[in-house]
This record gives C-alpha cells, structure tokens and sequence, in this order.
C-alpha cells in the first residue's frame, strides 16, 4: 500500500531535529490544514508555496519528495 506525502514525512520528522529535511517533517506534522492524504506533487507545493511559512526553500521539499518516491516504489 502506498504512502500519502504526509505519512512519509511524519516518519522522517524527529526531535533532534539534526537536518532541514526532519524540521520540515516536525513543522509539517504541527500543520492542522496539510493535506494529509496528498500524494501529488503539484498539489503539495502548491500547498506548501501558499501556506507554509515554516519552509524557507522549496528545495527541500523537493529533495524530501525524491526520497518519498524512492522510498515508495
């Protein structure tokens, strides 16, 4: 079974918060309206280009989402 964006990252965030990748997962898991079932790519950064003020480069959600498709294969 394949999982959302939103699954994969609440299993990458972390309270050591050791990396951009693990903050974006800890900041994205506190966000009540992230689309939580989400696995479409445009729909995400779109998301994340409007509303998330906790994200400062929108390269690390690309790097984050290479893994999440790696990781869902």
């Amino acid at each position: 079974m394949r999982k959302s964006f939103y699954q994969y990252l609440q299993a990458i965030k972390g309270p050591s918060h050791k990396d951009q990748e693990q903050i974006f997962a800890t900041n994205a898991s506190h966000d009540i309206q992230f689309p939580k079932h989400s696995e479409d790519y445009h729909e995400l950064s779109s998301y994340l280009e409007m509303n998330a003020d906790y994200l400062p480069s929108m390269d690390i959600f690309d790097q984050v989402w290479e893994k999440y498709l790696e990781n869902n294969k």
